[in-house]
């Protein structure tokens, strides 16, 4: 059995410095939890496009980071929209011991 540790995530709008194009609003939010879960509260939306720009950093967030790496230090990601500049924080919500052998 090979355990390792992992981070569930939460990803929320933490402000918008110009117009909300996509009527998401500050506090909008969607939980990364199990590796791989994504959960979205019911009745709530989350942009596509603002998805598509943190996605590809939430693998490495889930992981413990050298104290030096830039990813350690940074939480905040932007929507790629220039008009809107919807800013999402990345954050730890639950540090959990899970099975690699149960993941792909």
């Amino acid at each position: 059995m090979s355990e390792m540790d992992i981070y569930d995530l939460r990803v929320s709008v933490d402000r918008i410095e110009g117009r909300s194009v996509c009527g998401m609003a500050v506090g909008d939010h969607f939980d990364l939890t199990n590796s791989a879960h994504l959960t979205i509260p019911e009745g709530k939306h989350f942009c596509v496009y603002a998805l598509a720009s943190v996605l590809p950093f939430l693998a490495a967030k889930q992981r413990d980071l050298a104290a030096g790496d830039w990813l350690a230090q940074d939480s905040h990601f932007i929507c790629p929209d220039p008009e809107e500049r919807l800013v999402m924080k990345v954050e730890r919500t639950c540090r959990r011991t899970m099975n690699s052998e149960d993941l792909t």
